[in-house]
């Protein structure tokens, strides 16, 4: 399969995420630890796509997700900030999933920066994390349900 980086932003654009975990971790300096991820998820039978895009970028993963769901995934720090990170920041996404890669790129460049190790920094992280992949619930008024015919 022979991909290109338009026909890859588009897929991502529809299938892929980018998300930010904190997890409880006793060990770590500051109580947890921050993982970033890029995932895409396919049904099984879709496998070969997974496949073509980690052959792409050279790194990540194709595991079981769940059930007959596969994923593709990069979690790696250098694969994140060398490979992954940069293709978005030239080949932009165009739906509103770019504003989540550019909240997900500040903070894979805050842990390169060592802004993870700090409390105030997993503060700072947890705060970008909690806007990542938010849905705009607002109804204006007027607009539900009653449109005036």
């Amino acid at each position: 399969m022979n991909l290109n980086a338009q026909w890859i932003v588009g897929f991502v654009d529809g299938e892929g995420c980018f998300h930010v975990g904190i997890n409880r971790h006793e060990d770590m300096s500051v109580g947890c630890q921050v993982v970033p991820e890029f995932t895409i998820v396919q049904n099984q039978r879709d496998i070969q796509v997974l496949h073509a895009i980690r052959a792409y970028f050279g790194c990540g993963v194709v595991r079981t997700d769940h059930g007959d769901r596969m994923a593709y995934r990069v979690r790696k720090h250098e694969h994140l900030l060398e490979k992954i990170t940069p293709f978005f920041m030239e080949h932009h996404l165009k739906s509103k999933k770019q504003l989540d890669f550019l909240k997900f790129r500040t903070v894979v460049l805050m842990m390169q920066s060592g802004e993870h190790l700090t409390k105030e920094g997993i503060e700072r992280i947890r705060l970008i994390a909690q806007q990542m992949h938010r849905i705009d619930t607002k109804i204006k008024s007027g607009s539900f349900g009653n449109t005036g015919e």
